[in-house]
């Protein structure tokens, strides 16, 4: 185990608060911290962890679903991280050619995104080096570890989590 606690990484003189005030801003540094490689990876790609997110959402769309896509609302009540502006996110990525809109066929009304060759083509090429990150930033840590950290990390949700994330289940 590291040899410094968050107390003594971040300079805190005085305890913390709680024990849930420490667990918290634990999790806060440790999800910082896991995230660089990951950041340093997409933004080779000019994608952002959201982008990343939502073109890997549009490719399970688009091997489970009909192939007209899916709609922004649904992309954002799917996203890992939630963010205020999918459009945004979508916007760019069909700028870069890596997302399209298309029109619904029976509600003109309704938008439709749907993933492009390019996209498919761009996440081929990063699935291997994102699951090594995975194995660089958490492998050091047995199946058992990583399991009861995962119970853990879906109990913290609990309290907090919409309730439509927990019907979705």
């Amino acid at each position: 185990m590291g040899d410094r606690t968050l107390k003594d990484q971040v300079g805190k003189k005085q305890p913390f608060e709680s024990e849930a005030q420490a667990a918290h801003l634990n999790m806060l540094r440790t999800a910082s911290k896991l995230a660089g490689p990951f950041h340093a990876l997409f933004k080779q790609h000019r994608l952002t962890d959201a982008s990343y997110n939502t073109l890997r959402i549009l490719r399970g769309h688009h091997h489970t679903g009909d192939g007209q896509g899916v709609r922004a609302s649904k992309i954002g009540c799917e996203m890992v991280v939630r963010v205020p502006d999918v459009t945004r996110i979508v916007d760019r990525l069909v700028g870069m050619g890596l997302a399209e809109r298309c029109a619904c066929d029976h509600d003109r009304r309704v938008v439709f995104v749907r993933i492009t060759q390019a996209g498919l083509e761009l996440l081929d090429q990063l699935d291997a080096p994102v699951n090594g990150l995975h194995q660089d930033t958490l492998g050091h840590m047995s199946d058992a570890e990583l399991d009861t950290l995962n119970r853990l990390l879906e109990k913290a949700r609990e309290r907090v989590e919409d309730p439509d994330e927990r019907t979705r289940r």
